[in-house]
């Protein structure tokens, strides 16, 4: 099979056509009116099916009501909603009259709502009911003109439910080229204000080329499952990219993460494929996982960030199964991969995909050898990349010796594999020694007392920094100070012993950005904050 693979990279072409837009290929998939696109459940128990005719009819129906209102090609709609059906109606329909998507976490406060309102200059939010009181607190800071509410009434606010159904399911769409703006995705804004970065429709045409080939490997008669929020890039790499692109159906489900109950949907509804974060595997890798009938599933997916072997093996263990890692930012299309065939090396995210033609270099964009550590660069030829940042640099200007730098950092082994290694900006500085956290990371999740980690640089006054990590305990364990001590050993133990923790803190829970990304940038400043406030006291102190 590795034989295979040489042959997918060999022989991938880009082709990518002048007019596409997913709002067609939707469309197209509506000619078989049995086919469903969505099945629906919420945390009461409340279920929904949407058939692809009926997504057709009904976006058709929301296009021509964003016509009425005003709307054209080229105006921003905000959608702030949960994971709901209308999300999928209301930016194929505004993608029918190429209007740009705006996706918003539904959990967004009133400034984070006034800021991306004002930066991208929105004409419309549709927003569900509980999301509307946010939105009201900043109405008159705002540029925005309508105001839609999906699942109930409000002054002020136009209903979904009564104005939709009343608009022709007969809709003139608006002729979409490949290479007109799709979506606005603001980055989690792990440092500063969030960024919009901007995505053309041929987005969507790369991901159904590559992601859904290579990585879900799905299939139309299948049903798939990604756990992602509608507010995050995310849920264009798969619900839109890869479902609804290939013709598949589709679960989502409004509720909060629950091991157990997500279990039980997957049984209940037959998953094929599922793809989800590490996070939600390691906390399902705390269940009984035997205990669930997951016979109808073909393939695990992770991405967010690297999984730990353990949960790895505990996964194929239950299930015969291995998870497969996928690599890719909110700024890109998929660029790495575990592949269907291939060997899956525990911990890898894979081999490049075809098309995605990725460097690893350095600071000036020269490539590194086999085995060093470099940051994970594309060729800003790559379609699937972002057309830049909204009122930002365009991704010309953004690159270095015609490289897009992503920002992360891996190294490759001789195998061809990838191995992630950390943020560039996440690396440890200790007396000469460069840490990267995620091997350090990687190590504390192999005990069976921690469940997850995260690994920051802490001030030194003698090493400059040290390495500290943030644990959040497995069911079953207490901190102590016995536990701190036998976690550094064991940390010894599983890496070169200068990359121990020197302090952990044991805490309830990580700061996660809304794509289930570890904020380490956040513990790092309260680090910093922490010294510096303990060092001036101690001065004080002394003087005193």
């Amino acid at each position: 099979m590795a034989d295979k693979y040489e042959e997918w990279v060999k022989n991938f072409k880009w082709d990518v056509p002048e007019y596409y837009s997913i709002a067609d290929v939707v469309d197209e998939h509506a000619k078989d009116r049995s086919k469903v696109a969505v099945y629906y459940e919420d945390a009461d128990g409340n279920k929904r099916k949407m058939t692809y005719w009926e997504l057709k009819d009904e976006s058709n129906r929301f296009g021509n009501f964003l016509r009425n209102l005003g709307m054209k090609k080229g105006d921003r709609i905000m959608v702030i909603m949960p994971r709901l059906p209308e999300v999928f109606v209301s930016q194929i329909g505004s993608f029918k009259i190429g209007a740009i998507v705006v996706p918003c976490p539904d959990m967004l406060r009133a400034k984070d709502i006034e800021y991306r309102a004002n930066n991208c200059q929105a004409k419309t939010i549709i927003a569900s009911i509980a999301s509307t009181e946010e939105v009201d607190k900043v109405r008159d800071k705002i540029p925005v003109e309508n105001y839609i509410v999906v699942g109930g009434e409000k002054d002020g606010w136009i209903s979904y439910e009564k104005e939709v159904p009343k608009q022709s399911r007969y809709l003139e769409k608006e002729k979409i080229k490949s290479t007109d703006i799709m979506t606005i995705n603001y980055t989690s804004g792990t440092t500063g204000d969030p960024k919009g970065v901007m995505h053309d429709h041929k987005w969507i045409y790369c991901l159904s080329k590559t992601n859904a080939v290579y990585w879900w490997n799905a299939k139309p008669d299948e049903l798939l499952w990604a756990t992602t929020s509608p507010g995050w890039a995310k849920w264009f790499w798969s619900p839109i990219g890869v479902a609804l692109a290939t013709g598949a159906g589709q679960l989502i489900y409004n509720g909060r993460f629950n091991p157990a109950k997500y279990l039980e949907l997957m049984e209940k509804y037959r998953v094929n494929r599922l793809c989800a974060t590490p996070t939600e595997y390691r906390m399902w890798a705390q269940e009984d996982l035997e205990s669930y009938d997951l016979s109808d599933m073909k393939k695990f997916l992770s991405a967010g960030e690297a999984l730990n072997r353990e949960v790895i093996d505990r996964f194929y263990k239950a299930y015969g199964i291995k998870i497969y890692d996928g690599y890719g930012q909110t700024e890109t299309s998929g660029l790495v991969c575990n592949y269907d065939g291939i060997e899956v090396k525990p911990g890898s995210m894979g081999k490049p995909m075809p098309g995605a033609d990725i460097k690893l270099v350095d600071e000036e964009g020269n490539e590194v050898p086999v085995g060093q550590v470099g940051q994970i660069a594309v060729p800003i030829s790559h379609p699937g990349l972002m057309v830049g940042y909204w009122n930002g640099k365009t991704i010309e200007e953004l690159a270095v010796n015609g490289l897009y730098l992503t920002g992360d950092l891996a190294r490759m082994d001789e195998d061809g594999y990838i191995w992630f290694e950390g943020r560039a900006d996440d690396v440890i500085k200790s007396s000469g020694y460069r840490i990267g956290p995620f091997e350090v990371e990687d190590a504390l999740v192999k005990h069976p007392a921690v469940m997850e980690a995260a690994v920051v640089a802490s001030p030194d006054k003698i090493r400059g920094n040290i390495v500290k990590a943030f644990v959040v305990l497995a069911k079953g364990y207490e901190p102590s100070e016995e536990l701190v001590k036998e976690l550094q050993n064991f940390v010894k133990q599983q890496t070169a012993p200068y990359k121990y923790p020197r302090e952990i803190e044991f805490v309830d829970s990580l700061p996660k950005t809304i794509s289930g990304k570890i904020r380490r940038v956040e513990l790092r400043e309260m680090e910093k904050k922490r010294k510096l406030e303990m060092w001036a006291k101690e001065e004080q102190e002394k003087q005193n």
